[in-house]
């Protein structure tokens, strides 16, 4: 036997994928981590190439990922119980370290119980495979994560039974909200909290209130459901995300330890009934091993050093620093998506030239990441920036300095 067939039809689509633009380029590894120094933060090395470089496309934006505690405590944990579960958890892989971290989740977000994943995209997942039915109703955001997308696709919600509403638009979700058929029953609402390509947000206050208005409607009512991966812990006044800085609360919270918290996993926030159908149902949970204890325990410190005064001066500083970086766009006339979030697009608006600013940022020691067509439209290409606690000032118009310079070169 040989895939040598295989191989050949492979190469072909590979092929098309780089013909539409749609391949990705090479990974760079990183080597080296080079800790913050006086007023500069930490750099990275990458194989073949002798430059530090700073990460401006790094979603770990309380820089949680070095802190001596969750070292500390994840090498505790290991040393404690091993790297390993040895079982999923129906199979005596449940640790005490994966309860308290759920314990200290659900706490955190306001929520009666919480069950944790080896991701965010899994929990997606295992939410949808836990509450869809054949009488059930997905309505999202249009800009929604392809693991919401995806999550309805494996749990099997039929077209007929699903409404895209236009990004952030209220009417169109209303619209949505009409067009369900009476013999539904039960509709899930689900989006982003914050759109991770634009830093904008979805606005749960008014989100919330319209569907309370259909909530009689349908025999399990309407469910509320928001993907904050990029806000939890970045966002909202102590760090509690988009539900937080919007003043309102969804039925269910999914989230993830790997941004803000620096660690590993994700989870789904909700009722104690909902979070043991998601123990009985989700596929995504049954059948593969969780978390190490290593991962649980660095994410309960990550929680506790949120909660306390260095947790709030970190995020104190992150807005800081997106204010001080957003000023200098417009500073220099350049265009971006207004927000708070740490998220900061810059509108370069031409595939060409975004290349050749990723390319130029690379060059002067700048990891950044371009959307250009098709991932994005035509006329949206962007370079994501994304800053993170370990930021300094001086990082800040360091780079600040060199799109200065990059725009001002005929």
């Amino acid at each position: 036997m040989s895939t040598d067939k295989l191989d050949s039809s492979l190469e072909l689509e590979l092929a098309a994928l780089k013909e539409e633009g749609r391949s990705k380029s090479s990974e760079r590894i990183i080597q080296g981590y080079v800790p913050p120094e006086k007023d500069r933060g930490p750099r990275y090395r990458l194989v073949g190439s002798d430059q530090a470089y700073m990460r401006f496309n790094s979603n770990a934006y309380l820089s949680l990922s070095n802190h001596p505690e969750l070292i500390e405590a994840a090498d505790q944990a290991t040393r404690e119980f091993g790297v390993g579960p040895g079982a999923v958890r129906f199979i005596d892989g449940t640790f005490i370290h994966h309860v308290s971290l759920e314990e200290r989740i659900a706490g955190f977000v306001d929520k009666p119980a919480a069950k944790i994943f080896n991701s965010a995209y899994t929990a997606n997942c295992g939410l949808a495979l836990a509450i869809s039915g054949k009488n059930s109703h997905w309505i999202g955001d249009q800009l929604n994560h392809n693991s919401i997308i995806r999550a309805m696709r494996i749990s099997n919600v039929p077209s007929e039974n699903k409404g895209i509403y236009r990004h952030n638009d209220m009417a169109d979700l209303k619209r949505c909200l009409d067009a369900v058929s009476p013999d539904m029953d039960r509709v899930v609402v689900i989006f982003d909290g914050i759109f991770s390509m634009r830093g904008d947000f979805a606005p749960i206050n008014e989100i919330v209130e319209i569907c309370r208005e259909y909530e009689e409607k349908f025999r399990d009512g309407v469910i509320t459901v928001v993907d904050d991966s990029h806000g939890i812990g970045a966002f909202g006044k102590t760090g509690r995300g988009t539900p937080e800085y919007a003043g309102a609360w969804p039925d269910v919270v999914v989230g993830t330890f790997g941004k803000a918290f620096g660690v590993n996993g994700g989870f789904i926030a909700g009722s104690r009934t909902l979070i043991e159908a998601v123990r009985q149902k989700a596929d995504t949970y049954i059948y593969t091993n969780p978390l190490s204890v290593a991962d649980c325990a660095a994410a309960v410190k990550a929680l506790e050093i949120c909660d306390s005064p260095e947790g709030q001066a970190l995020l104190t500083h992150l807005a800081a620093q997106t204010k001080r970086f957003r000023k200098g766009l417009d500073r220099l006339g350049l265009e971006s998506i207004d927000g708070p979030h740490p998220v900061v697009p810059l509108m370069v608006r031409d595939t060409a030239k975004t290349h050749e600013l990723v390319s130029y940022l690379y060059d002067h020691g700048v990891l950044v990441v371009g959307l250009t067509f098709p991932v994005v439209p035509k006329g949206d290409e962007t370079i994501r920036f994304q800053i993170n606690a370990c930021h300094t000032p001086k990082d800040i118009d360091q780079v600040l300095d060199l799109l200065g310079a990059f725009f001002s070169t005929p």
